[in-house]
């Protein structure tokens, strides 16, 4: 049985339920943590109030505020800080500058979902993460936003080849994804000059311990065009990474040199670089007072998990 993802709606109730018994802070509004979590399964969302309600008891405090949640949200979509991992100074260089390639290509192509956040902190299983989150539940896209979407995939090796004069493995989830979007649009979506045809036919759905077959259904001379539709999708986004970087480059620099300093940056910071405006300093939290109270998490539910919003 598939369990389809929850829409707003649903996810304002599931996180209803899994902060009943939890003390919220005034300034917590539910609905805009459902706004602001598409994509999330439920299994997402008893996270997040897990996390958010860890956080707040490791600092002491009797209520869990809307910054848990945020913090926690970061969590969730993009993996959990690797602070005790060590890079080279070389290694935060190229990071900074492959990921300030993604963070400004999504800036300035037209049908991007809005950027969330930008990091080189190490999350998970990557060195550094560009984030977006869409507006609101998308259940179709657009050619133009898939195309979109293969160009910020490409800003990353772009910026690696423009400003460092190098190719690293960096890019290697950008360059597989690319290609599997781009042989959707031709195979599956029918986007390519092939016309509205889909090639190839999947034999079975996939569950736990069942692989998915595709059964060839065309001849080697189609293959051979499909290949080349492929291709032409990926270095059209490509090239349109190259155009934007190469016509931004102290956009770019200044935002990659922003990364090496505060190694964390949100949208309206990422905005104010691109202006050439300078970057407000940040405010440390104040010292919280010690209470011997501690919110106790919620246990997770064994709800089948989703795909989370790719991070590039």
């Amino acid at each position: 049985m598939v369990v389809p993802l929850p829409d707003v709606g649903g996810r304002d109730g599931i996180l209803k339920v899994h902060t009943k018994k939890i003390p919220l802070s005034e300034d917590v509004d539910i609905s805009v943590l459902a706004r602001g979590t598409p994509g999330f399964s439920g299994a997402d969302l008893a996270n997040l109030v897990n996390e958010a309600a860890l956080l707040a008891a490791r600092q002491n405090r009797k209520h869990v505020i809307m910054a848990d949640f945020e913090s926690s949200k970061d969590k969730v979509m993009m993996g959990k800080e690797r602070r005790s991992m060590v890079l080279s100074e070389e290694e935060k260089r190229i990071t900074a500058f492959h990921e300030a390639g993604h963070t400004l290509v999504i800036c300035k192509v037209p049908n991007a979902d809005p950027l969330h956040k930008v990091t080189i902190i190490p999350r998970g299983m990557t060195l550094g993460v560009t984030a977006w989150l869409p507006e609101g539940d998308r259940h179709t896209s657009s050619k133009d936003y898939l195309e979109d979407r293969l160009t910020i995939a490409m800003g990353g090796r772009v910026a690696e080849e423009l400003f460092l004069n190098s190719m690293t493995t960096g890019a290697a989830n950008d360059i597989e994804k690319a290609t599997e979007l781009a042989r959707d649009m031709v195979c599956e979506y029918g986007m390519s000059d092939l016309g509205p045809l889909a090639f190839g036919k999947n034999q079975q759905e996939i569950f736990l311990g069942r692989d998915l077959a595709t059964q060839r259904d065309f001849s080697e001379d189609t293959a051979i065009k499909i290949d080349q539709e492929v291709k032409k999708f990926v270095m059209t986004g490509y090239q349109r990474a190259k155009d934007i970087l190469g016509s931004n480059r102290e956009a770019l620099t200044r935002i990659a040199e922003a990364l090496l300093e505060r190694e964390v940056l949100d949208a309206n910071e990422v905005k104010l670089l691109i202006e050439g405006r300078p970057l407000p300093e940040r405010v440390l939290p104040s010292p919280q007072p010690q209470t011997t109270q501690v919110l106790k998490p919620q246990p997770t539910p064994g709800v089948p998990g989703r795909e989370r919003p790719q991070p590039a």
